[in-house]
């Protein structure tokens, strides 16, 4: 069962992504409201994959995907981002993120991408 971490500033986001995965097999091993507790919990948990808010207080979740990337360069993480943030989609591709999908999605939208990133088709 490939396992995720899920990072966003907003409580119901995190809830909603995480019964989507919980629906395609996943095990939701953690959750963050920012991206200095994502990356402790990446430490700690090495999820198979981490969705990523873009924007969100303390540190961005670019700053953060840069961080667990350099530590792990085998990690796989989407961004989340809300529309109109195309400069911040290539600042994230640039950090390391695997691919991205934008506010608001359809779950059948993430659940491609995140097969797509695992290789799990």
């Amino acid at each position: 069962m490939p396992t995720v971490l899920i990072v966003d500033d907003a409580l119901f986001m995190r809830v909603t992504i995480g019964n989507m995965f919980k629906e395609w097999g996943f095990e939701v091993v953690g959750e963050a409201a920012n991206g200095k507790e994502a990356i402790a919990l990446y430490d700690q948990l090495k999820p198979d994959l981490v969705t990523m808010d873009v924007t969100m207080p303390i540190m961005t979740g670019i700053e953060a995907t840069k961080m667990i990337v350099e530590k792990d360069t085998e990690a796989k993480v989407i961004m989340i981002t809300a529309l109109g943030q195309q400069k911040k989609i290539k600042a994230a591709i640039e950090s390391g993120a695997k691919d991205f999908i934008t506010k608001p999605f359809q779950p059948e939208q993430l659940k491609t991408v995140a097969f797509n990133v695992l290789s799990l088709t």
